[in-house]
């Protein structure tokens, strides 16, 4: 199932089992309310988990921002997703923004946000929903909801304190700064920061390197990785032997083996 998925806000492409998916609503700062955004992201981590010939998923922007979150015209106007009492408003929120964190979370496959610039509000979150963020040294990181008066409704809280930690999540949560990319590294939150020009070359030789190992064995360890977080050891070493099981009776398996095996007799 190697056919792209029809995106309307985004474009996504596939080369070499690296699937680089970029938020082009660049005239919205890549807004996630008030666009498509959401039902293309959401729609490429379904077909991401059904097509074979992916191994990482990469998430950019297009423009100068990675994405400004929510459409904050549509909360001034209590429009579009922000509109009507709280229970129409708390079923919009859970038909719309908080698909994305329960979509991405189910990704099989590495996610590598490339952060090209701001990433506010909910943007900040759907780049910690990634499994590695690797910023431009024009990003910037703001939990900025407070800031508006409102809480992260799509998960946001849940997220980065996995991250960094509580009580550095907190600070940010609830004083609502923006932190520069240099800071974003020294508190976790990014990989690398590295030059606007080395963004996409520095995130794709990670993506590139991951891609060239055994694609099953790969979404397996992506998903005890996951799972390690919230499963006690000796259940998670029980299905640790199930996944390992399953490896050593793959094809893939002992073509990597052998590899290694012709490459150790060439030394």
């Amino acid at each position: 199932m190697s056919n792209l998925p029809q995106l309307t806000d985004a474009l996504l492409n596939l080369e070499d089992r690296v699937a680089v998916l970029t938020l082009n609503r660049h005239d919205l700062r890549n807004a996630l309310t008030g666009s498509n955004l959401i039902d293309d992201i959401v729609a490429t981590a379904d077909w991401v988990n059904h097509c074979d010939d992916v191994s990482v998923l990469v998430i950019t922007g297009a423009g100068s921002a990675f994405s400004a979150g929510g459409n904050v015209r549509d909360m001034a106007e209590r429009g579009g997703d922000f509109a009507g009492d709280v229970a129409e408003c708390s079923d919009r929120y859970r038909k719309g923004i908080q698909r994305i964190p329960l979509a991405l979370q189910a990704v099989e496959v590495p996610i590598i946000a490339a952060v090209n610039g701001p990433a506010i509000g909910a943007g900040f979150d759907l780049a910690n929903m990634a499994d590695v963020r690797i910023a431009s040294e024009k990003a910037k990181f703001g939990e900025t909801f407070l800031n508006l008066g409102i809480i992260p409704g799509d998960g946001g809280a849940w997220f980065m304190q996995r991250l960094i930690g509580y009580q550095r999540a907190f600070e940010l949560t609830l004083t609502g700064r923006v932190v520069e990319a240099k800071e974003a590294k020294e508190l976790g939150i990014a990989l690398d920061v590295v030059s606007a020009d080395e963004l996409m070359p520095t995130t794709m030789k990670m993506a590139t390197r991951i891609a060239s190992q055994p694609p099953k064995a790969t979404r397996l360890t992506k998903r005890l990785m996951k799972m390690a977080q919230r499963m006690e050891l000796k259940d998670f070493l029980d299905l640790c032997s199930v996944f390992q099981g399953m490896c050593h009776n793959e094809p893939e398996h002992l073509d990597a083996v052998n590899r290694m095996l012709e490459s150790m007799a060439k030394k």
